[in-house]
C-alpha cells in the first residue's frame, strides 16, 4: 500500500548514526526535521550530507527541514540546577540575577519586565508552573505562585493570552538561515511569528543567502491564530506546533484550532505540519498508547500533509519503531476516507492552464478508475494542486529536477520520482512512465494511468497536456 501522509522526524542523539538513518527512511520516514535549537553549523552540515547519501544509495528521495529556535523566552539556571515551589509562594523572576535559587531566577528574555504588569499570568515549562504577577519594579517581576512543582534550568516562559513582544527572527535565526541555505534545506520553518511580516523576512533572507527552501509558519502563538489568513498568504505552509499554542490559548482549544488549520491551508494550496507529543509515550515505551493512535488517525482523517515526531525520534528509546507504528497507522486511518471528489469542484474557479491540467487529471482518473496519476513536472506546482484534493488515487511526480524532488517529499499523496526522460514525442514519453510504474509494481497489463505533462517539456508552469494511457500501450485521447 502506498501511504499517502507523510512522516517527519526529528534527528538527535538516537538517530544520527548513519545505520539507524538508513532503517528511519526504509521505516517510512519523508523528511527530516533538524532542529536548530541544538548543535552546530557544523553539525547540521555533516548531518545533511550524511542524509543525502544515504537517501541516494537507497533510492527513497527525503526532505530535509530547518527548523529555526526564535526567541529565547527562557529562565535562567539555578545555582543547584533545580528547586520546587509551593502553591501560595512568592517568586521574582529577576533579569539581573545570574544563579537562580528558592526565591528568584534569571531571565533569557530581558524585555519580559516591559511586557507584563499586575494580574499578568506567566505560564513556565509549558503551564506545569503558573505564576501570578503581583508587581514590576525595574528589573523584577514580583509573582505568586498559583500552581506549583518542579522548576529546573532554562526552562520556557509563555503569557497567558499571548502577547509578548519578542520578534520572530533573532540574530541568532537570521545566522542559522544562512547554514539552512548552505545545506540546502527543502523547508524553512519559522517558530513564534506573529504577521506576515515575519514570513516575508525570513523569505527574503533565505533568498538573499541563496537558499531556496519553502517556508513554513509555525503557529504557536494567540497573535498569529487572529492573523492566520495573512500569515499562510506568506507562507508555504503551516505547522501546527500544539506545544506552546496549548499554553497560551488553553489545551481545550487546540484541536479544534488544528481542523480549522488545516482545513483553511488546504483550501489556499498551502502545506501543513501537524506535531507535539503525537507518539510522547514512544519515547521510553516500545508501543504507543490508544490514545495516541487515535491522535495521529485523527491528523490524518483532517487531511494533514505529514504527521511529525519530535522526542520520540531525536531521544527516544525506540526511534525506529515509532516510525514503523506510525506508518501503521495512518495506513489504517487512510483506508476510512472515502473520495466525494465531485463537489470539490463546485465553486471552484481556475485561471492557469497548468492548475485546470492538474485538475482534470484528477477528475479524470476518479471517474474512469485509473490506477495512477503521473504528474511530470518542473517545479513541483501541478503536483502540488493535486496533492490539495483527495481522489483516492496516488500520484506519481516525475521531475529532472532535483530540489523539486525533494520538495514533493511533504505533498500528500504524492510520490516523488526522478526522471532524466524529457523526450517530446508522446509515444516515448508515456512508454517510459509506464516502465517505472510498472518496475515500481504499481501498474500492470490492461490497468489506466492519467498523465500530465507539457508540450514544451522542461518550461516551468507549461503542463498543458493530458492523455489517458491503458497499460496495453494504447493511448487514448
Amino acid at each position: 500500500m502506498i501511504r499517502h501522509t507523510k512522516i517527519v522526524a526529528t534527528l538527535g542523539p538516537a538517530s544520527r548514526d548513519p545505520e539507524i538513518l538508513e532503517r528511519l527512511i526504509l521505516a517510512g520516514v519523508n523528511v527530516f526535521r533538524l532542529n536548530f535549537s541544538h548543535g552546530t553549523a557544523e553539525d547540521h552540515v555533516q548531518t545533511a550530507t550524511t542524509l543525502r547519501e544515504i537517501a541516494a544509495r537507497t533510492g527513497h528521495p527525503v526532505g530535509i527541514l530547518a527548523d529555526l529556535q526564535g526567541p529565547k523566552i527562557r529562565i535562567g539556571k539555578f545555582e543547584h540546577g533545580k528547586i520546587t515551589l509551593a502553591t501560595g509562594d512568592k517568586f521574582i523572576l529577576d533579569a539581573r540575577c545570574e544563579l537562580g535559587n528558592q526565591e528568584r531566577v534569571g531571565l533569557d528574555y530581558k524585555n519580559l519586565t516591559s511586557d507584563v504588569g499586575p494580574g499578568t499570568v506567566l505560564l513556565l515549562d509549558d503551564g506545569r508552573i503558573v505564576l501570578d504577577v503581583d508587581d514590576v519594579r525595574d528589573y523584577e517581576i514580583f509573582t505568586t505562585v498559583r500552581q506549583g512543582g518542579p522548576l529546573s534550568n532554562n526552562k520556557g516562559i509563555n503569557r497567558q493570552g499571548g502577547g509578548l513582544s519578542a520578534p520572530a527572527l533573532t540574530g541568532k535565526d537570521m545566522d542559522d538561515i544562512k547554514t539552512a541555505a548552505h545545506i540546502g534545506a527543502d523547508f524553512l520553518a519559522v517558530s513564534f511569528p506573529k504577521s506576515a511580516a515575519d514570513m516575508y523576512m525570513a523569505r527574503q533572507l533565505m533568498y538573499a543567502t541563496g537558499g531556496s527552501a519553502q517556508i513554513i509558519a509555525k503557529i504557536e502563538r494567540v497573535e498569529a491564530i487572529a492573523a492566520l489568513d495573512e500569515i499562510l498568504d506568506a507562507s508555504d505552509g503551516l505547522m501546527v506546533a500544539r506545544g506552546d499554542l496549548a499554553v497560551e490559548v488553553g489545551d481545550a482549544a487546540v484541536p479544534a484550532l488544528q481542523k480549522r488549520m488545516i482545513r483553511l491551508a488546504r483550501e489556499k494550496n498551502k502545506l501543513t505540519i501537524t506535531a507535539t507529543q503525537m507518539m510522547e509515550s514512544m519515547i521510553h515505551a516500545p508501543v504507543p498508547t490508544r490514545a495516541e493512535v487515535s491522535d495521529v488517525a485523527n491528523a490524518v482523517l483532517d487531511g494533514t500533509d505529514a504527521v511529525m515526531l519530535s522526542a520520540e525520534t531525536a531521544a527516544g528509546k525506540y526511534p525506529v519503531e515509532t516510525v514503523e507504528s506510525m506508518n501503521r497507522i495512518c495506513l489504517e486511518a487512510e483506508k476510512s476516507i472515502h473520495p466525494a471528489l465531485d463537489h470539490l469542484f463546485l465553486d471552484r474557479v481556475f485561471t492557469r492552464v497548468d492548475q485546470s491540467i492538474a485538475m482534470s487529471a484528477l477528475y479524470t482518473a476518479y471517474h474512469t478508475k485509473a490506477k495512477a496519476v503521473a504528474a511530470l513536472t518542473t517545479t513541483g506546482s501541478t503536483a502540488l494542486w493535486m496533492s490539495r484534493l483527495n481522489c483516492g488515487i496516488p500520484i506519481f511526480a516525475l521531475t529532472h529536477e532535483a530540489k523539486t524532488l525533494t520538495k514533493m517529499t511533504l505533498y500528500r499523496g504524492v510520490v516523488p520520482l526522478p526522471t532524466d526522460n524529457l523526450n517530446p514525442d508522446r509515444d516515448i514519453l508515456c512508454r517510459d512512465v509506464e516502465k517505472r510504474l510498472k518496475a515500481a509494481e504499481i501498474v500492470e497489463k490492461g490497468d489506466l494511468i492519467v498523465l500530465s505533462y507539457g508540450d514544451k517539456m522542461g518550461q516551468s508552469g507549461g503542463t498543458n497536456t493530458l492523455t489517458i494511457v491503458r497499460i496495453s500501450g494504447q493511448h487514448i485521447e
